[in-house]
This record gives structure tokens, C-alpha cells and sequence, in this order.
């Protein structure tokens, strides 16, 4: 992780900074969404990280490169695009291109596959959870 570089970068340390606080608020949003209009609630979620994917043009990833934000991010959104398309049909990349190309890259990254969940399994889990 390139973490070190962006500490020089103000732009990039204040959008590091507010997406890490607003991590639990993002969890706390979609988790409860599954419970509510999931596509509205959710969605706000999702366009909320479009638009900090759109921030920086240096490379596909939160801050250009990857880094602890994507790292913070990436096991959550993995699950609830799972979730969602398979509960609710709701594709959460629809409309959001840099959304939908930062997961393509994350899945590229070898040290991120083997973090990787069984979809059967969540989709079982969140079903138990949300659904009973």
C-alpha cells in the first residue's frame, strides 16, 4: 500500500481521512437497508462512494493507488454486491462506472482473491439475517 505518498498529498489525506470516519456509517446504512427500501437506502450508499472514486484520476482506486481506504472498503462492498443482486436483483455497479471499475481491479489483485467469500454461504448468512 502506497499510504506513505499520499500523507504529501493534503487532497488526498482529507479524502483518506472522511472515508475511513465514514466507514461505520456506510456499514451501518446498507446493513440497515436490507430491512428498508434496500435500492434507496443502499443506493445512496453506493453513490456516495462513485462520487469519492471520481476524485482523483491517477489510478482506479480510492486515492489513485491502492490503498488502506480501498483495503477498508473492499470485503464489504465485495459482500454486499453479492447480497444485493441476490436478494434484491440490485446491481450496485449499474450507473456507477468508477464503482464498477474499482471492483474489477480489486479482483485483479493477487493478495485480494484468497480474502474472497463463498457466495452460497453469504447469501445464506444475509438471507438468515435479514430475511427471517
Amino acid at each position: 500500500m502506497h499510504n506513505a505518498r499520499f500523507l504529501q498529498d493534503p487532497a488526498k489525506q482529507k479524502l483518506a481521512e472522511e472515508l475511513l470516519a465514514y466507514s461505520d456509517t456506510f456499514l451501518k446504512n446498507v446493513y440497515g437497508s436490507f430491512k428498508g427500501d434496500t435500492i434507496k437506502e443502499a443506493g445512496a450508499e453506493f453513490d456516495y462512494l462513485e462520487t469519492a472514486l471520481q476524485k482523483f484520476n491517477d489510478g482506479p482506486f480510492f486515492l489513485g493507488q491502492f490503498s488502506l481506504v480501498d483495503a477498508a472498503y473492499a470485503p464489504f462492498v465485495e459482500r454486499f454486491q453479492i447480497a444485493l443482486h441476490e436478494l434484491s436483483k440490485y446491481d450496485i455497479t449499474s450507473g456507477r462506472p468508477k464503482l464498477a471499475a474499482w471492483i474489477e481491479e480489486l479482483n485483479k489483485l493477487d493478495a485480494y482473491k484468497p480474502t474472497k467469500c463463498d457466495p452460497k454461504l453469504l447469501v445464506e448468512i444475509y438471507k438468515s439475517r435479514f430475511l427471517a
